[in-house]
């Protein structure tokens, strides 16, 4: 909504306007009256709509052609004077004072009009007979007000209408010769009848239809007013209500005639309820909301973040099958202005045999984004209506920032529940596979991945220690030993070389060298497809000896060549290392280490497949 409105009063000499400002401020008739009033302004705190209101005020014996342009460049609305009893006064209404504010005014934007008939106390008749085929004429005009500068007829009606048809405009909204919503104004309210339909059903039943009313205008309806809303669509159309619900058709049925009827204020506190403009888009501030992140924190969802995550699954998986079919999730983003996922998210998280993203994939989407990309992540919040539902200030609500990770060092514990794990090695060494493979996708279903469809990250869960914990591998591209700043920041680095490749082994130690010797990220060397045949590397020491002498774990054998799902293992070892890099590299060589964290792993994932075959029960 516009913070402040400007209302420029035009017309012929002696039709009154002078005296509709006079009166309006003193709340009598003026004994004598100026040539022009001075600009005045009305404080928000007086106004129905709590906008300040500056008020101009013309006069064509004391200001130029050029102050009269200047003056229209800068108003948001215009009000045309006449004196109902001049009829050349309303002549010049179409003859001199609409053509030159449309030439005076940008073609792609509308300025409203208002055209003011003062001096209604002068005669018995009303002048709207003439008036009417010029509002007729003219889609601009917003409405015609009769008033009496002499005894204060309309006086206040007048200037709200014209801050009225600034703030609650009816260009954006409708189209007076068709007589319908405009398609953009459609598109807006069929966003917010699918936000607010909770259960996808495709009606508004009375529960949604009074958090509806609730969430817009802070007031439940009566069980009767409902009623009354149902039966003024059921009078007009015969599908707008179905089973005792407002349909979409019946929603937009009653927006269009909120605006026939001159209560478009209605329809635009729906609107900017919903984070609309004046142009009917998504404002910035609703999308993205002040989230200030420091200097080595990450940002994760917090509990209701995922719980609303949940519903808005269980909404759109209508066939209960705990994934998303592709109708489904299209379904599901029909309320963003465009399909934010891509086939590569199939490749970043798990899907079911079918290739459709899973619930677990699902959420594991979300944690990547908000994790990679917290702006992006408020901005799909902002689409799916997060803070209207939860009736939060804003989506920022659903974002946790940890703690800096040197102070997790410093405690030598950590709260955070996603870790970044970078892969780095040179071309064609299986790191590839390796992300692939924590999806739990052998070398056979891999293969099957279009090249456009490959993914550079990989999302999944992780049980140490029975903790449930996200683990985010991002594959580095890079031949040369020069990789940038941000493929080293991390929590854990996977250095890939390919057991069969004598000479993979060596970039990786260079890599090491120019990158990680230094130990404030911890590295684990990984021999990838080792069901192959090893070939000895090309380096000065072996690939367990350059561990041992630079204090790290021995090298982990990787392949995903099986026949069933690859484990899991080696991923829970990596998950490990980032939980805890301040543990003793003796520790991390121990066997009794490792099996401590798998088997609380192991406990735990079957506990927890327990646990979400229950959910799943219930939904």
């Amino acid at each position: 909504m516009r913070k402040d409105v400007r209302i420029l009063l035009v017309g012929e000499p002696k039709v009154g306007k002078t005296s509709l400002i006079m009166s309006l401020v003193s709340e009598e008739f003026p004994d004598e009256v100026p040539l022009r009033a001075e600009e005045i302004t009305i404080p928000a705190d007086v106004t129905p709509e709590k906008v300040p209101t500056h008020i101009v005020d013309y006069s064509e014996a004391e200001q130029t052609e050029e102050q009269l342009h200047n003056e229209i460049s800068k108003a948001n609305v215009i009000c045309i004077v006449y004196a109902v009893n001049s009829r050349n006064s309303i002549e010049k209404v179409t003859s001199r004072w609409i053509p030159l504010i449309n030439d005076r005014t940008d073609k792609d934007s509308r300025m409203p009009l208002i055209l003011v008939g003062n001096k209604s106390d002068l005669v018995e008749h009303s002048s709207m007979e003439a008036i009417l085929p010029i509002m007729n004429q003219y889609t601009e005009i917003e409405t015609c007000v009769e008033c009496s500068a002499k005894n204060l007829k309309n006086i206040s009606e007048l200037f709200y209408y014209a801050q009225k048809a600034v703030l609650h405009p009816t260009g954006p909204l409708y189209c007076p010769e068709e007589k319908e919503m405009k398609p953009a104004c459609v598109k807006a309210l069929t966003r917010i009848f699918k936000i607010s339909d909770q259960d996808n059903d495709g009606i508004l039943n009375d529960a949604e239809l009074n958090f509806f009313q609730r969430t817009c205008f802070n007031t439940p309806l009566a069980p009767q007013a409902l009623e009354d809303v149902k039966n003024v669509v059921r009078k007009n159309m015969s599908d707008g209500v179905s089973d005792n619900g407002l349909t979409l058709k019946g929603f937009l049925f009653l927006h269009t005639l909120f605006i026939q009827r001159g209560r478009h204020e209605t329809t635009w506190t729906v609107l900017r309820r919903f984070g609309y403009d004046d142009d009917l888009e998504l404002t910035h501030e609703y999308l993205f909301p002040v989230f200030k992140i420091p200097p080595d924190c990450t940002t994760e969802l917090n509990h209701h973040a995922y719980l609303f995550l949940q519903s808005i699954f269980d909404k759109h998986d209508l066939d209960r099958d705990c994934a998303l079919s592709p109708d489904e999730l299209k379904d599901l983003f029909k309320v963003f202005p465009y399909m934010p996922w891509g086939p590569d998210v199939n490749n970043t998280v798990c899907t079911n045999d079918k290739g459709w993203v899973t619930y677990q994939g699902y959420i594991c989407q979300w944690t990547l984004t908000t994790y990679l990309d917290v702006q992006r992540c408020l901005e799909y919040l902002g689409y799916l209506g997060y803070s209207i539902l939860r009736e939060q200030e804003s989506q920022a609500a659903a974002v946790t920032v940890t703690r800096d990770k040197k102070l997790d060092l410093q405690k030598k514990q950590t709260q955070r529940n996603v870790f970044q794990c970078n892969v780095i090695g040179m071309r064609n060494c299986g790191k590839t596979a390796i992300l692939q493979g924590f999806l739990g996708r052998n070398l056979m279903k891999q293969r099957q991945i279009k090249e456009e469809h490959k993914s550079l990250y990989a999302i999944n869960t992780t049980y140490v220690y029975g903790q449930e914990k996200y683990l985010l591998l991002h594959e580095v591209l890079s031949d040369s030993e020069f990789i940038t700043v941000s493929d080293t920041t991390c929590d854990v680095v996977c250095l890939v070389y390919d057991v069969s490749n004598p000479k993979s082994f060596d970039y990786c130690t260079r890599i090491f060298k120019q990158h990680f010797i230094d130990g404030k990220t911890p590295c684990i060397i990984v021999a990838a497809k080792s069901d192959l045949h090893e070939a000895k590397q090309d380096h000065s020491i072996s690939p367990a000896e350059f561990c041992n002498k630079h204090k790290m774990p021995p090298p982990q054998s990787y392949t995903c060549n099986s026949i069933g799902t690859p484990s899991k293992d080696f991923f829970v070892k990596v998950t490990t290392i980032a939980m805890y890099p301040h543990t003793a590299q003796a520790d991390l060589k121990t066997s009794t280490f490792w099996l401590r964290a798998s088997l609380g792993a192991t406990v735990f994932a079957v506990l927890g497949f327990a646990v979400y075959k229950a959910l799943l029960k219930q939904r």
